[in-house]
C-alpha cells in the first residue's frame, strides 16, 4: 500500500507523544543538557491549532511512521527577510527508516511553507546526528550555523 501524507489530527496524539519520546531518546546521548526523566519538547496540540504552524504525518497501513511540523516564525529585524519557516519535530521510528518517508515530510512541509511565501527554512539538527544531517541535505538544506556552548561546571 502506499503511504499517505496527511495533516495530523488529535486521535494521533498517543502515537505522536510516542514518536516524542523516542526523539528525545535518540538525542538524549547527543545533548547532556537534556533533562532526566519525562521530557517534553513540544506542545503538540498547539501546533496543530495555531494558525502559524501544521504538524503532519505519514501514514502507511494505518499506522503512522513518520512526522514533522512546519511554523512561521519573526524573524531577525537584520535579515533580509522577514520571516521564515522553522521545521521542526521531524521523527521515522527505527523500523521505518530508510523508505523515504522523512522526504515525504519534508516535501509537504516545504510546500505548506512556500504556499504561505515563506522562502527562508531553518532547522535544527546535532552535529553528532549525521543520518540526519545527510537527510536534510538531500532535501536541498545547508549547514549555515555552528552553535557553540560548554558548562562551566564540568
Amino acid at each position: 500500500m502506499k503511504p499517505i501524507v496527511r495533516k495530523a489530527t488529535k486521535k494521533d496524539l498517543p502515537v505522536l507523544m510516542e514518536f516524542m519520546k523516542g526523539l528525545v531518546e535518540a538525542e538524549r546521548p547527543m545533548d547532556p543538557t537534556i533533562k532526566d526523566g519525562h521530557v517534553v519538547y513540544y506542545d503538540l496540540s498547539e501546533i496543530m491549532q495555531d494558525k502559524d504552524s501544521d504538524l503532519f504525518v505519514v501514514e502507511l497501513n494505518n499506522e503512522l511512521v513518520a512526522s514533522g511540523y512546519a511554523k512561521i516564525k519573526e524573524d531577525r529585524p537584520y535579515l533580509k527577510h522577514d520571516k521564515q519557516g522553522y521545521l521542526g519535530f521531524m521523527f521515522v521510528p527505527e523500523k521505518h527508516r530508510g523508505n523515504g518517508y522523512n522526504k515525504l515530510i519534508m516535501d509537504v512541509l516545504l510546500k505548506w511553507c512556500k504556499d504561505r511565501n515563506i522562502f527562508e527554512i531553518r532547522l535544527d539538527v546535532y552535529q553528532d546526528n549525521p543520518s540526519a544531517i545527510r537527510a536534510y541535505e538531500k532535501a536541498g538544506m545547508k549547514k549555515h550555523l555552528i552553535m557553540m556552548r560548554m558548562n562551566l561546571n564540568d
